[in-house]
């Protein structure tokens, strides 16, 4: 079970943002949910161990979530961030800055498509060590 795993999972659709939490809980996972940048802003700059994966809204409103990804990958050298949409998103931007640590998943997607992608990042996570 991955409980050294920290999780941050960034969506404004409430109950998505629930069922995720819930979800990733179960598996062993540690979930901070957050609904906003702003909190997933303070969630990052709360936590002294950080964060190992960010699951990000890419498509959510209040702010610039390519910009909250490219300053929490430059902030945290380890950090992965799987961004998450129904739509296109260019993630040029992101891979360039931090190639092998970013990645995309289309909406709708099921528990077990996030637990796997999140999974692979992980994986590749430890491999750099």
């Amino acid at each position: 079970m991955e409980t050294a795993s920290r999780i941050l999972i960034v969506d404004d659709e409430l109950s998505l943002l629930k069922m995720l939490g819930m979800y990733l809980g179960r598996l062993g996972f540690a979930v901070t949910a957050t609904a906003s940048m702003e909190a997933a802003r303070s969630a990052l700059e709360a936590s002294p161990s950080g964060f190992d994966v960010v699951v990000l809204d890419a498509s959510m409103g209040g702010g610039s979530t390519e910009e909250f990804a490219l300053r929490a990958l430059a902030a945290h050298p380890r950090l992965c961030v799987l961004a998450a949409s129904g739509y296109p998103v260019d993630m040029t931007a992101m891979e360039r800055a931090a190639a092998g640590r970013v990645g995309f998943l289309h909406k709708p997607f099921t528990g077990e498509m996030l637990a796997a992608a999140i999974r692979r990042m992980l994986a590749a996570q430890k491999e750099e060590l």
